[in-house]
């Protein structure tokens, strides 16, 4: 099964580097932070919070059947919540989660560069679209995000808040920056997060590791961070305490000191029966593969 849409002369996509200028550092940080705005979800009570739990659970099981990079993960429900901000699924055609969540991991894995096979991961649940639905699909995603597919992302902010920790030991920043990493992938669930921008979201995972990893330091740390122009004080301590929440859960399911790794296969999720329907209404992106059950009638 071929890519439905190809990009050509596009360079592999780094979500902490997501601006392509060339300006110097402090331009760029000011783009970041003029721009994130842009990249968000609208706020928690506009979006559709069945649809998103649903794909969300189809991408990190993709994450976790076919090994996808945790980052390409993110990406992918980055695109899903630009989606659902935008464009309602109809609860009456609930196969449209999973052609979203086919799409937007699609979309994802191309600017990844990734190797990930998108017909592999479809045989292996169950589902399978042709050609042209998925990329009906992915031009329907591609116009909610505004062509906008270079996302800014909490990991785009790490570098800069990074900057305001000392004593500035690469071991230390290292340590830092991983730990944050792995709490920013198991907030990307947290529906509560998406009422925060992503520099905030950045910052409260830093802090949260810097008060975890170096007590001694930490406090210093998040004063730096507090006074920063670029922060809005209020919202900072919001977004620390629900990140806290996170670290918190994180603690009680056993996963506080995991890698920076695939999330657990323990994903639940929800299985929608294993034909898909025909495409019979007004949100309709295109012929479904004709409703085949995997199970009987494998793909060659």
């Amino acid at each position: 099964m071929a890519s439905p849409i190809h990009f050509s002369g596009v360079m592999e996509f780094d979500l902490e580097n997501p601006l392509t200028s060339s300006d110097s550092e402090a331009d760029s940080v000011l783009a970041l932070f003029s721009a994130e705005s842009d990249h968000m979800s609208s706020p928690t009570s506009a979006l559709d919070l069945h649809s998103r739990r649903h794909a969300v659970s189809l991408i990190l099981q993709a994450q976790c059947a076919c090994n996808v990079d945790p980052l390409m993960a993110y990406l992918a429900i980055n695109y899903v919540d630009r989606f659902l901000a935008r464009q309602e699924i109809p609860r009456e055609k609930p196969w449209a989660v999973w052609l979203l969540a086919v799409s937007s991991l699609s979309l994802a894995s191309k600017m990844n560069m990734s190797d990930f096979s998108l017909p592999d991961f479809q045989i292996k649940e169950g589902f399978i679209f042709d050609d042209q639905t998925i990329r009906r699909m992915e031009l329907l995603v591609l116009g909610a995000l505004d062509w906008r597919m270079r996302s800014i992302t909490p990991f785009s902010f790490l570098g800069f808040f990074l900057s305001f920790f000392s004593p500035a030991l690469p071991p230390l920043l290292h340590a830092l920056k991983e730990r944050a990493f792995h709490i920013l992938l198991k907030a990307q669930t947290e529906i509560k997060m998406l009422e925060f921008k992503p520099s905030l979201i950045a910052a409260s995972a830093l802090i949260s590791s810097g008060d975890e990893l170096f007590p001694i330091h930490s406090p210093a740390f998040r004063s730096a961070i507090f006074s920063s122009d670029f922060v809005n004080k209020e919202k900072l301590k919001e977004c620390c305490l629900v990140m806290r929440d996170v670290v918190e859960m994180m603690t009680m399911d056993g996963d506080d000191r995991a890698p920076k790794t695939a999330s657990s296969c323990a994903t639940p999720i929800t299985v929608l029966g294993r034909t898909c329907p025909s495409s019979d209404s007004e949100w309709t992106v295109g012929s479904l593969m004709n409703g085949r059950d995997i199970s009987k009638d494998p793909v060659q």
